[in-house]
């Protein structure tokens, strides 16, 4: 995993929000080409969008690119291009959450604090509570007392590693009454993904997209039309004289 091989802040929040609901085989390969498309933050914050999700194809969660470039943009412009040490400044970046700002603290700078991803919350629930789910909150203040000083970073390179080994022994009770998932395909996020990839390639008129997308899908146009109404809110897309493109 070629980000255990950086101090790097920037691409260890590269590789964090990648890693972020996506298995680590998809990121892998996606993971090197962006860093290669986008070495630095400064390249981040002055690429278009529409390259930088060209660049995201495959990894799904098309937000998380977005986020990624407000992010650059953020740190370049406040920050002059270089990360913040403090966690509340962090918090204030776009698109970072608690973990995300904990791991680069932990990953970039060695902090002596715990960020707690899913393998590591298994972990705790299993040898601390019997596996019996707990609040976030209880998890992070056991977490946060067991980090060996001045081992951070090896601790949760260890942790996470012997979670994803041993993931089935470590799963949460009562995790089976959670609502069934509905097949992906089914879902809108699917078909989300399936639009930005048409607009990857090229421009389309509104109404024909909405026709293609409903007629090969299967979907009802007036879904299609509300899918396509939400992803211009979030700036996925532009609309311009009827015309659909990714944003530029």
């Amino acid at each position: 995993m070629p980000w255990r091989y950086t101090h790097d802040p920037y691409a260890i929040a590269v590789s964090e929000i990648m890693l972020q609901q996506t298995q680590v085989s998809r990121v892998l390969t996606r993971y090197r080409e962006f860093i290669e498309q986008y070495p630095t933050v400064q390249k981040l914050a002055r690429a278009s969008p529409a390259d930088i999700l060209r660049t995201w194809k495959g990894m799904g969660y098309n937000r998380r690119a977005l986020y990624l470039q407000k992010m650059a943009k953020a740190v370049v412009e406040i920050y002059g291009g270089n990360f913040p040490k403090d966690e509340q400044q962090l918090l204030e970046l776009p698109g970072l959450g608690k973990y995300t700002t904990r791991a680069i603290l932990v990953f970039a700078y060695g902090e002596n604090i715990a960020c707690v991803d899913t393998n590591i919350r298994q972990i705790i629930t299993h040898f601390f509570f019997d596996s019996k789910e707990q609040s976030e909150k209880i998890i992070q203040t056991v977490a946060d007392q067991l980090v060996p000083k001045g081992k951070s970073w090896e601790w949760h390179q260890a942790l996470m590693d012997y979670g994803a080994a041993n993931g089935k022994e470590l799963r949460i009770k009562n995790s089976e009454l959670r609502k069934k998932q509905v097949p992906f395909k089914q879902t809108n996020r699917f078909i989300r993904g399936k639009i930005i990839d048409y607009l990857r390639i090229r421009s389309y008129r509104r109404s024909d997209l909405i026709e293609k997308v409903s007629d090969v899908y299967q979907r009802p146009v007036d879904r299609v039309k509300k899918i396509i109404a939400v992803l211009k809110k979030e700036g996925l897309v532009e609309l311009n004289k009827d015309m659909l493109s990714l944003p530029k």
